[in-house]
């Protein structure tokens, strides 16, 4: 069977494209954005890449084309799929009926966190010797691939809320039909599809509505907004993590003598003591991202104990926070967020671990939600950490950045250039600074333009 997928280069639907060679389909794959990580992942496994979306791409006629949510009515290999008849589905739709059937799925859903979560139970899993699948939006470093069959019963995904495709407008959790659950977060996001927080809190109580009595939904204590997914009708048992370590419930998952940095912390279930984690991520956001996973490879089977000793071997997700390169005493990361609630809680860690260092961002104004301007206002205040922050200027841009970080003084400073961003960095950096590029796109490659400069230095 010869597939052929629409948006290959995506996260999720370069997943499914590892997913499908390994189920022994011929894979090709056409985008109009082919970069690394997930570019090299594709062509390790012989799959076959067009850049941009010619008619021609489809020359050698596939059994079926999956189409990822980012192509719309009016693009050309779009087009030519409709005209000439051919079999077509979503990403979603092809996982649920390819992989997902007969198996035990974990789904981790949220705003935040969603791939470092998934690839944390992946890892617990795979620690435990239970070889499961899975299909992660991102690359975890244990693993080095995003996606793998694995073998049954238990398969990992992230699930995201975001349409499935251009003929269907439900998030793509929507197919998954897992057992166990976890709701990390949620906030407001996708302002490109979902009109205010309410229409996004339908499509998660949707999400709920699929899940069997004998499963388990984890949520955090006290997200104001999860809280009223559930209270529209809720038929599973729920399991708690987070909130206040004062106020102990029997059934929640919780942190107690947490380091400053976060590298350091012990489990509790209730007034019970699992273990210490120690592990080098920084961040309350990502004890809380443990705190699920542990939570959910309980429901798996995985003894707690068990969970957090393999935590303390997690290895982390390529772009997240990932640490490029150290070059005399500069340290450079590549970091994933893309929304003022993820800058902050990344920020907040680093300055922990760092204490007075400087610490120096820059970042694109990039996802669709971004672009928008829908947090304009709050990307100001989410860097309150940073001793600099540099923005990128698009020139498509619909707001201009400079009208918003006035607040900022002299720490805020807007380049239209990425060489120019690369000539400041060059010429006021210095030893004991951390840069943190980010980004979730390429950024014209920042990262390696910081790195080569540094070293030329």
């Amino acid at each position: 069977m010869h597939i052929h997928i629409a948006g290959i280069c995506g996260t999720f639907m370069g997943g499914l494209a590892l997913l499908a060679r390994q189920l022994g389909y011929e894979v090709s794959g056409s985008d109009a954005n082919i970069y690394p990580p997930m570019s090299d992942q594709l062509a390790a496994q012989g799959i076959a890449l067009f850049d941009g979306y010619d008619p021609g791409n489809l020359s050698q006629v596939p059994d079926l084309v999956i189409i990822g949510n980012a192509l719309s009515r009016g693009n050309p290999l779009v087009e030519e799929v409709l005209n000439r008849g051919l079999p077509y589905t979503s990403g979603p739709a092809f996982l649920a009926d390819h992989v997902l059937q007969h198996r035990w799925v974990l789904a981790v859903a949220g705003t935040h966190g969603k791939t470092t979560t998934t690839a944390m139970l992946a890892w617990i899993l795979e620690y435990a010797g239970l070889a499961p699948g899975f299909l992660v939006g991102g690359i975890p470093q244990n693993f080095n691939v995003s996606a793998r069959l694995g073998e049954p019963p238990f398969f990992i995904v992230e699930a995201d809320e975001y349409d499935s495709a251009f003929f269907d407008k439900r998030s793509k959790f929507i197919h998954y039909r897992p057992r166990t659950l976890i709701l990390n977060n949620l906030e407001f996001d996708h302002a490109d599809i979902f009109p205010d927080l309410d229409a996004i809190k339908r499509q998660f109580h949707h999400l709920v509505r699929t899940i069997p009595g004998n499963g388990l939904i984890i949520l955090p204590a006290g997200d104001v907004a999860l809280h009223d997914v559930i209270d529209q009708g809720c038929w599973t048992s729920l399991m708690y993590f987070g909130g206040d370590p004062a106020d102990v419930m029997d059934n929640r998952w919780n942190c107690r003598n947490v380091s400053s940095s976060g590298e350091d912390f012990d489990v509790y279930l209730g007034n019970q003591r699992i273990g210490c984690v120690k592990w080098p991520f920084i961040g309350r956001h990502n004890i809380h991202n443990a705190l699920a996973a542990i939570a959910a490879a309980q429901h798996a089977g995985v003894p707690p104990q068990h969970a957090v000793q393999a935590l303390s071997k997690f290895q982390g997700v390529r772009r997240r926070m990932e640490k490029r390169a150290t070059i005399g005493g500069v340290n450079i990361y590549d970091d994933f967020a893309h929304h003022p609630t993820a800058i902050m809680t990344t920020l907040a860690g680093l300055r922990g671990k760092v204490g007075s260092a400087r610490i120096i961002v820059i970042v694109e104004p990039r996802s669709n939600t971004m672009r928008m301007g829908v947090h304009k206002e709050s990307l100001a205040p989410s860097l309150a950490q940073a001793d600099e922050a540099i923005f990128f200027q698009p020139p498509d841009l619909k707001w201009r950045v400079q009208d918003v970080i006035h607040g900022m003084g002299a720490k805020g400073r807007v380049f239209d250039s990425i060489e120019d961003i690369v000539q400041h960095v060059k010429s006021n950096v210095r030893p004991g600074d951390h840069i943190i590029v980010m980004s979730n796109g390429a950024f014209g490659g920042l990262h390696n333009k910081l790195i080569e400069v540094l070293r030329g230095q």
